[in-house]
């Protein structure tokens, strides 16, 4: 399955549109002659290298961004190295993974940081050596050329949106909910939180947060918080799980113990699990991003950046509510199961 990048809400087909411009941009440069950019466009991409780094190698969320990133390589003759830790706890790893890019004397790396503020110090090594930094997924704290990620305080809000709605349906105007969460320190998940706190209280002021729990984006941890939040809150109405190894832990604990049909679980991103999970009815809704996006246009504005053309700050494609009703639709089918790609060997 190939697919250059996946269109979808208005502002995945803005993100397209500004994908052309910055494709023409690096072809114009080619053309212009003269000035400081005269030896930049396809024949300099060509020659570039690319690092793309993900916050872990074993979820298949960071392997579809591996695919996008493997795809634009392909399309426009760069070389794409595709790194990441085994685990997005390891933010050491991820740091060395940097150091190790900036080494090889690349052009650019396109990094998804698994934390807002520890790989500060070796981006600003990288682009203190002329290496170009595109952020994307979560931001950092330090300079970069660009970030490509989803708002997720806006994604975060109709979670909490839809989340109340469940309950609502229910007839409850009144419990409490748990938030299954995977790392703390992490800004893109920290803004999820918020924004799911905030669209829950807007809309269900009588739901409210009985914990924030943090599962170290382990299955298993996150299994056994939801079994105890299950056995220790007489009135939980619902739970939030704020990606998807947590999507995926407190799916089975709901299914294990027999709630599928009487606890609302709405949960973030998707892999084959999660997919299985909305599909049985033990996660009633998926907040859906677009990693497979986020490795194509993380390369297509690296090259832009290395070949002297402007690229926009900030650019959000948007995250999609799937539920049972809309998963089988071919938009939203190619979201929830996107090509992959292993890292590079």
């Amino acid at each position: 399955m190939t697919r250059q990048r996946v269109l979808f809400s208005t502002p995945v087909l803005v993100a397209a549109v500004v994908l052309a411009l910055v494709i023409g941009l690096v072809a114009g440069k080619a053309s212009s002659g003269g000035g400081p950019s005269a030896n930049a466009g396809p024949g300099k991409a060509s020659g570039l290298r690319i690092d793309v780094i993900v916050k872990a190698t074993d979820s298949s969320f960071w392997q579809s961004m591996f695919a996008g990133a493997q795809k634009a390589g392909e399309d426009f003759g760069t070389t794409v190295g595709r790194f990441g830790p085994t685990s997005e706890t390891d933010v050491n790893d991820q740091v060395q993974l940097v150091e190790n890019s900036i080494s090889r004397g690349v052009g650019a790396i396109v990094l998804a940081a698994n934390s807002a503020s520890a790989l500060n110090s070796a981006i600003d090594r990288a682009r203190a050596s002329g290496i170009k930094v595109i952020t994307a997924d979560g931001t950092v704290t330090t300079a970069n050329e660009a970030f490509i990620g989803t708002d997720n305080l806006r994604a975060g809000e109709q979670a909490g949106q839809r989340l109340c709605r469940l309950i609502a349906d229910q007839g409850r105007t009144s419990g409490q909910v748990l938030l299954e969460n995977a790392v703390a320190g992490v800004q893109a998940l920290a803004d999820r939180a918020a924004g799911f706190r905030r669209g829950l209280a807007a809309n269900c002021p009588g739901i409210t947060v009985w914990q924030e729990r943090f599962d170290n984006n382990d299955i298993n941890t996150a299994a056994n918080q939801t079994n105890d939040a299950l056995g220790a809150v007489p009135d939980l109405a619902g739970i939030f799980a704020a990606n998807n190894m947590s999507g995926n832990g407190v799916s089975r604990a709901v299914k294990d113990t027999g709630r599928s049909a009487t606890l609302p679980v709405v949960a973030f991103d998707s892999d084959p699990q999660e997919n299985a999970a909305l599909g049985d009815g033990s996660i009633d809704a998926l907040v859906v991003q677009n990693p497979y996006f986020f490795g194509y246009q993380g390369v297509a504005e690296a090259i832009a950046v290395c070949t002297g053309a402007k690229v926009p700050a900030s650019l959000d494609p948007g995250a999609v509510l799937a539920d049972r009703t809309t998963m089988n639709e071919p938009r939203v089918a190619d979201l929830l199961n996107p090509p992959t790609a292993r890292a590079s060997q």
